[in-house]
């Protein structure tokens, strides 16, 4: 069963038994998926909607910052449960052993020697990583480690 087609069926799961969290994260989700393969008049596969995915997470945890500012405990409450419900879509995370094995890897495919080799290494590694790590945190990991 593809990703697309879990998602409907978890959706339809939770407007039967009323989880109203879960229905709309689970929505808002089908909603990006839709509104990427329509302005791209494709269809995703499951990596293109593990992408869509992870950017809908990212868009969360960047706003939770903002409303902890503004002193507002349920709406950080209410995004951290719906990256919970978005994360239980998205490939196992890797641990930081396996994404430094990965990133040696890439350095030495490229033969990586200083700084000015990040995005050489970033393009052979993303496409390794996509989906089970946050790509900011790999790129201060190479970063630091071609320092």
């Amino acid at each position: 069963m593809s990703l697309k087609e879990q998602l409907l069926k978890d959706m339809q799961s939770a407007m039967k038994s009323r989880d109203n969290l879960r229905k709309t994260t689970i929505s808002m989700a089908r909603a990006a998926i839709l509104q990427v393969e329509k302005d791209k008049q494709i269809q995703l596969d499951d990596d293109g909607v593990i992408d869509v995915l992870a950017k809908e997470i990212k868009s969360r945890k960047d706003a939770i910052p903002e409303f902890e500012r503004g002193n507002r405990p349920d709406l950080v409450q209410k995004l951290e449960a719906e990256i919970a419900i978005l994360n239980e879509y998205m490939p196992k995370q890797l641990s930081p052993e396996e994404i430094n094995r990965l990133i040696d890897d890439a350095i030495e495919e490229v033969n990586a020697q200083s700084v000015k080799d990040i995005g050489a290494v970033m393009k052979t590694l993303m496409p390794r990583i996509r989906g089970r790590a946050d790509g900011a945190i790999v790129n201060q990991m190479v970063k630091a480690r071609l320092q």
